[in-house]
């Protein structure tokens, strides 16, 4: 598998020298360059409040001289590092990053168009990955270096498909018990479950708007927040959220609050949602609204994949795709836009 090292020397020697350049010289340069640079003393605004108050970090997400994001268009896991992994639609389909920003390697030339949902699991004393791709119509499982273990073809038992380009993943859960889910997000929105060893198990689910049924299951997760876990499903084009039994049995749906939701990740009882029409929403225990943060005030630039990078503001986020705490409670935010856009919002209290 490919990869890309981490910056040489050269490049290291470039970012100090443009450090010590005054501020606005220091801003010209960076407005050529093709990667975004991290560092600034410039502090971004503050969102949120109470315990979901952050601080935007501008800038963050470095990359080597001539790298770009490309297509942000996936999602984003922190390993038992504090690494943060994105995806992108280029041959770098996985990109590493530090929390700091600093990027650390990449992979994915065989991924290239299609890396779109990521989960992590933990075997043992090792880490290892569940990456659903659109493109290639299957759900791998792989080392995070990017070296494939298993692959789980598209679900010819399920009875619904006339073909594997009918399906298309979008996202991956584990259950308690190693269970796999993995949601049909672009193809004909079905669940489909397998044991962890890749075999079919059950499928629910299928297109329509009655509870149960979904119109673009884009992101889903596994929900610890009551006495039994469910499988949460961020129902897009339906504009809520469902939940569901582990054996796929509908329990219950939330509307309020809700525009596009894309994606979920949870923290404690609280439960952070990407939604692409221009916010990050978190819930509590009882799925009611604690804050909306970056919302954006232009309908126009919400959900929209072409906002220019000369029409991005700190602090209003464009098309969240996917949001993940790590571990000390910073939240980062992928937005699906054309040039690649990944923000780090610090926790603050």
């Amino acid at each position: 598998m490919h990869t890309s090292s981490a910056l040489d020397a050269k490049g290291i020697s470039r970012r100090h020298f443009l450090a010590g350049l005054a501020p606005a010289a220091a801003s010209l340069v960076f407005s050529r360059t093709s990667s975004s640079r991290a560092g600034s003393a410039e502090r971004g605004p503050v969102l949120g409040s109470g315990a979901h108050k952050y601080e935007w970090v501008k800038g963050w997400g470095q990359l080597p001289e001539g790298m770009q994001f490309g297509n942000t268009h996936g999602c984003i896991v922190i390993d038992g590092r504090g690494r943060v992994l994105v995806n992108t639609d280029t041959e770098n389909a996985v990109i590493i990053f530090d929390s700091s920003g600093k990027f650390l390697k990449s992979w994915g030339k065989d991924f290239k168009g299609g890396a779109h949902g990521m989960a992590i699991v933990r075997e043992g004393d090792k880490e290892l990955m569940f990456l659903a791709h659109t493109g290639r119509h299957e759900v791998v499982k792989a080392t995070l270096d990017g070296d494939v273990l298993m692959t789980i073809a598209y679900p010819e038992k399920a009875g619904v498909y006339k073909s594997a380009l009918e399906y298309k993943p979008t996202s991956v859960a584990i259950g308690p018990g190693g269970d796999i889910y993995v949601s049909d997000g672009y193809g004909l929105s079905w669940i489909h479950q397998y044991d962890s060893k890749g075999e079919y198990i059950r499928s629910w689910g299928g297109k329509g708007t009655d509870p149960g049924q979904m119109r673009t299951p884009h992101g889903i997760w596994l929900d610890t927040r009551g006495k039994e876990p469910l499988l949460a499903v961020a129902d897009r084009e339906n504009n809520r959220l469902q939940f569901f039994s582990l054996d796929g049995k509908f329990v219950t749906m939330v509307t309020e609050e809700l525009r596009r939701p894309c994606h979920m990740d949870q923290r404690g009882a609280d439960l952070a949602i990407a939604d692409l029409a221009g916010r990050v929403t978190i819930f509590d225990k009882n799925n009611k609204l604690i804050t909306h943060l970056g919302d954006n005030p232009d309908p126009k630039k919400r959900a929209n994949n072409g906002v220019p990078r000369d029409q991005w503001v700190d602090g209003e986020f464009i098309a969240p795709h996917c949001a993940r705490w790590d571990a000390d409670g910073n939240l980062y935010v992928l937005d699906w836009v054309a040039v690649g856009r990944v923000t780090k919002l610090k926790h603050l209290s």
